[in-house]
């Protein structure tokens, strides 16, 4: 059963990640921004929410980072033509998509995968999530406004320029095929009871689908499948590791060891700071293991059984991995995509950190409260 669980698992991350690379190959993603800076650039007051929204909306469906790094020059022309300073292109763009990822009801490559670890139906708990998601959104948006109001410069009238971009209908057709397929898959999980292996067809069928409308044709959908498959090559073997040392863990008898010394020193303490240690442990485990797949499979089989002991409801401790691990994607140097989109954008790391502190403090305390409601409501 955990062998299949398994195999279905490496297979859906590396099929999911080739089909986004197919999606991206369109040049789909890239045109959408041009097209949006074009029609923004004189509608400053929208900006920000518009761009966090749509990569929150990204990062929460397909886990959006990598994806980021070759629409920073873009981006830039888009903050410089309305006076906003580079930093401001990062945060409503990567910024925002890894708050989506961190409070994401469907996100795959992460809350899938952690639900399924911790033997729970895919989607559990997806209103809580929601709620939570646009608390946390309008928090990232308060702070990205307040911060390029602060810094506002002199606008650029002449940066965007020539960069209004292709947006023909094969563009628009490749947006349609993937809110199509998560649609499909969303309606299979709730109504149909699909799993990985259900995830995987669709996400291949969408990936060929949005290859064919998107002009790469079968050779070009099948490289660009190649390519996808390579960038997820590292996520697979660190997933691969993470297995292989829980494996040598259980079957040397050391998991219950493990589990009794996570449990020690928060037995008597109450349910809820139980909830928050479990997602500080989570956020100093994802610096030296920056994959959020690789890490759920790594910790939540242990981290499931403490939950059981502690009488801590299991998608709570699935709750208390996304955000640990969510939203340390925002500020450990080891996030690749994080230091290359900042490299891209001309921002200092330290620069992003000032910024940064009261922006995760703010949204740390709306992961403890959702701790808190999951605990009182009785998740799963």
């Amino acid at each position: 059963m955990i062998k299949s669980l398994f195999l279905a698992l490496l297979a859906a991350v590396l099929i999911a990640g080739g089909a986004f690379a197919v999606v991206d190959a369109t040049g789909a993603l890239r045109s959408g921004v041009r097209w949006l800076v074009a029609r923004l650039k004189h509608s400053d007051i929208l900006v920000i929410p518009i761009v966090c929204v749509l990569f929150a909306t990204a990062g929460a469906l397909e886990n959006m980072q990598e994806e980021i790094i070759a629409l920073v020059p873009v981006l830039l022309v888009l903050t410089r033509t309305l006076g906003y300073d580079n930093l401001t292109a990062a945060a409503m763009s990567l910024g925002a998509a890894a708050v989506g990822a961190a409070f994401s009801p469907v996100n795959p490559f992460q809350v899938g995968i952690a639900q399924r670890l911790a033997e729970l139906p895919l989607l559990t708990g997806a209103g809580l999530r929601i709620l939570f998601l646009l608390a946390a959104l309008a928090w990232w948006i308060a702070g990205t406004m307040r911060y390029a109001a602060k810094t506002r410069g002199v606008k650029d009238v002449d940066a965007a320029d020539g960069e209004t971009g292709p947006h023909g209908i094969r563009h628009v057709g490749v947006v349609l095929i993937v809110l199509l397929a998560f649609a499909v898959f969303v309606y299979g999980v709730l109504r149909l009871g699909w799993d990985f292996n259900q995830m995987s067809a669709v996400f291949f069928a969408m990936g060929i689908a949005a290859g064919l409308i998107g002009g790469l044709g079968l050779g070009g959908t099948a490289e660009a499948f190649v390519e996808g498959f390579k960038s997820m090559a590292y996520a697979g073997l660190l997933i691969g590791f993470a297995r292989a040392i829980y494996v040598v863990l259980d079957q040397g008898s050391i998991i219950d060891t493990l589990v009794h010394g996570m449990f020690a020193p928060i037995a008597g303490l109450p349910t809820l700071l139980s909830a928050a240690g479990m997602m500080v442990v989570q956020t100093a485990v994802h610096v030296p293991v920056p994959s959020v797949s690789g890490q759920a499979v790594l910790t939540m089989p242990i981290l499931t059984p403490l939950a059981d002991l502690l009488h801590l409801p299991r998608d709570v401790t699935v709750l208390a991995y996304q955000f640990g691990a969510g939203l340390c994607d925002l500020v450990t140097p080891t996030n690749g995509a994080l230091m290359a989109v900042l490299a891209a954008a001309g921002v200092r790391y330290e620069r992003w950190l000032r910024f940064m502190v009261p922006m995760y403090l703010g949204l740390a305390v709306l992961a403890v409260v959702a701790l808190a409601v999951g605990i009182a409501i009785g998740l799963p």
